[in-house]
């Protein structure tokens, strides 16, 4: 297997997650899977888990309302 560099920051792919994670109203969350859904990639619900860690935004951002397919908050790893 090959494995290639991604950089996510400067990715749209990414700022579509961004802006679709922004939109999630407080009190509600979503799935990784579902945001995977809206941009049109059903089976990479890893490739948004993984937008959401590589954010620069960390802090500021409601990555906390995205949430694992049993409703869990998965901790962030570095």
């Amino acid at each position: 297997m090959i494995y290639i560099e991604y950089n996510f920051l400067d990715d749209d792919l990414s700022y579509l997650i961004y802006s679709i994670v922004e939109e999630i109203p407080q009190g509600c969350v979503a799935t990784y899977g579902q945001i995977a859904r809206l941009i049109g990639k059903p089976n990479n619900s890893r490739l948004v888990g993984r937008a959401l860690k590589m954010s620069f935004r960390y802090g500021s951002f409601p990555c906390h309302r995205v949430v694992n397919h049993e409703g869990r908050i998965v901790p962030r790893l570095e």
